[in-house]
């Protein structure tokens, strides 16, 4: 009878040191597993962001950050849409014919969904430096034949009012055009664009 007792002991302090370790084991895996989902932070960074382009006037240009990328959203005047199709023979892909630059449909001669407004990501295609904004009356800085558009400070790529870059440039594919959508004559969706782009 002694030697049941003994058994009986055994069983429970093998029980019970088992379920202490699952236990721990439990109380390590939950955080470790839990530590690979993203954080609210890491899932908010490649959200898509919401523009307000009501206020944005003609020749004006509206910065707003997505993914932690400064997008322009431009509102292009007749005289700067009439400019890109008289830079087609000085641009590098005139068709914007290089995969991936932008979405199939930006891929026309205005490189956005409606003409009037330009949407890019910020960024040379070159070193990740952010071009500058050159207008139309920068031909002493800029030449002769500069009809406006963006110039990166770093080595001088020139990019159109399209975003495409100049031939010579250092910089090899045009800038980048993010998948986006219009909520509203008013409001864009930046980096969603299956909402009925």
């Amino acid at each position: 009878m002694n030697e049941k007792k003994i058994d009986n002991a055994r069983r429970n302090l093998i029980v019970a040191t088992g379920a202490v370790g699952v236990a721990a084991g439990a109380g390590v895996a939950v955080p470790f597993a839990w530590s690979w989902w993203p954080s609210e932070r890491a899932k908010a960074a490649g959200a898509p962001v919401e523009a307000d382009i009501s206020n944005i006037a003609p020749g004006e240009m509206s910065v707003v950050e997505w993914r932690g990328k400064p997008v322009w959203i431009m509102r292009r005047t007749k005289e700067m849409l009439d400019s890109i199709t008289k830079a087609d023979d000085q641009v590098s892909d005139p068709k914007s014919d290089v995969n991936g630059q932008q979405p199939e449909y930006a891929k026309n001669e205005y490189r956005s969904l409606k003409p009037e407004f330009l949407v890019l990501v910020g960024i040379c295609t070159h070193l990740g430096c952010s071009p500058q904004q050159k207008s139309a009356e920068a031909k002493g800085e800029m030449g002769a034949e500069w009809d406006g558009g963006f110039l990166c400070p770093c080595h001088g790529s020139k990019f159109d009012l399209a975003g495409r870059v100049y031939k010579g440039s250092p910089a090899p594919i045009n800038l980048e055009v993010p998948p986006y959508t219009y909520l509203s004559d008013g409001k864009l969706l930046i980096g969603d664009d299956k909402k009925g782009a």
